[in-house]
């Protein structure tokens, strides 16, 4: 590891460790005890489009898991009277339905939260479960801002707490065995990755647009104020409600919601932590309709070195939301490069071409044992697949990548302050 990646490491924990010295009165001294064979129970605080795909994977896991679902909880109280509907059908009882996340967390037999909101939203849910003893499973990215991240990884560090951060893909065993692979010398050193997201929307609709219209009416049960929060108050606007990936002032876009997935796989094959420097290009090319975060995007980010792994390496992440030809997912050694596939990946020899090894992977891009793995952690103590920490360094460089598009200058990491700042 480089001298200057080894300090802002250090700075980093050395910040966070502080916080520790108060630990006997943490929030974890009154978590639930969970043992190997007791009853998990939840509950949803969010109960949107992403929420209801973990409400059918949970749903299928409660046998195998001894799951316990508590309330579902969303500002529109439809969507949480739906949620609860759908469990009570599927046999899974009857949980309580509130729009306020505190009555949630007030309840004392309960023992984690998923929190899948809108991600400006993430980071005071979290910072608010971990604070009354909760586990969490919160969707990506951690958080909205780097400065958010910092204090929720501060805060799990105090209280012992499991968070696991929804980036899936981490369930996928290609990326620590690859770890392995380079770290054994496989691919000599690593200068540089690449890796994408690319998706083709059709003309009339655009990414994220639902078809809603700035004038369409309030519903009476949805709670407008709490939506907004922590963001500035404004007037209601249903675009901004239903099509909140669009606006800065709620997400990142593309970077937060998309290139998030693919970053963190290459973080954590390469043990990267901070960026040094990095660069956002791209625009509102083919849909100029009040958006103000890019349809097209891409970003290159500039790594230190890594003791065993890298003399200092480049990462590339392209991303278009109007063509969807793909770029191979790679990492690139002086020796050989590793190829990511859909069934695992090869180590391809430079100079020959020849496939020098190949890994058949286990788990893949899957809710199901991202959830098992939380679980697993919380009764047991296992690792986690993606921990605070490593939803930081995500955070970190799709937010160095943003606020390089936005400013059209480079951006670097000021690893003294722990900070993004402009070059």
């Amino acid at each position: 590891m480089s001298t200057k990646n080894a300090l802002s490491r250090r700075n980093f924990m050395k910040t966070t460790a502080i916080a520790m010295g108060a630990a006997a009165l943490s929030a974890k001294s009154y978590a639930r005890v969970v043992g190997a064979n007791d009853r998990l129970n939840m509950a949803f605080i969010g109960c949107g489009g992403m929420a209801s795909a973990h409400l059918g994977a949970l749903i299928a896991l409660r046998e195998e898991e001894n799951l316990g679902f508590l309330a579902t909880c969303d500002i529109y109280k439809t969507r949480a009277e739906t949620f609860s509907r759908k469990l009570k059908e599927a046999g899974a009882g009857e949980p309580k339905i509130t729009q306020d996340y505190q009555e949630v967390l007030a309840m004392s037999d309960l023992d984690y939260v998923l929190v899948a909101v809108p991600e400006h939203a993430h980071a005071y849910l979290t910072l608010a479960a971990l604070e009354a003893g909760k586990h969490v499973y919160c969707e990506k990215p951690l958080t909205h801002t780097i400065e958010d991240a910092l204090k929720v990884v501060k805060k799990a560090k105090e209280t012992g707490l499991k968070l696991q951060v929804g980036v899936q893909a981490t369930a996928d065993d290609s990326y620590s065995s690859a770890n392995e692979a380079i770290k054994a010398g496989k691919l000599g050193p690593v200068v540089e990755a690449q890796i994408d997201y690319v998706r083709n929307y059709a003309k009339e609709a655009g990414p994220w647009r639902t078809g809603a219209s700035s004038d369409d009416p309030k519903p009476a049960d949805l709670d407008w104020d709490a939506w907004l929060k922590p963001a500035k108050k404004r007037p209601w606007d249903a675009r901004r409600y239903h099509d909140w990936r669009c606006y800065r002032e709620y997400s990142g876009g593309i970077a937060t919601d998309l290139f998030i997935h693919r970053i963190t796989r290459l973080i954590r094959a390469c043990d990267l932590t901070f960026p040094e420097r990095a660069v956002g290009m791209g625009g509102i090319y083919l849909w100029p309709d009040g958006r103000d975060l890019p349809d097209n995007f891409e970003m290159l980010l500039e790594y230190p070195a890594v003791k065993g792994i890298t003399p200092g390496m480049s990462v590339h992440v392209l991303g278009t939301m109007a063509n969807q030809y793909a770029n191979p997912h790679c990492i690139r050694g002086h020796a050989a490069t590793l190829v990511f596939t859909s069934t695992g990946w090869d180590i391809i020899e430079e100079k020959s071409g020849k496939v020098l090894e190949s890994h058949k992977k286990t788990g893949g891009e899957d809710i199901v044992p991202h959830h098992k793995n939380h679980h697993a952690a919380i009764r047991s103590g296992a690792a986690l697949n993606c921990p605070p920490e490593l939803g930081l360094y995500g955070v970190v460089a799709v937010n160095m990548g943003n606020l390089s598009w936005f400013k059209h200058r480079m951006v670097r990491w000021d690893s003294r302050r722990n900070r993004q700042v402009l070059a």
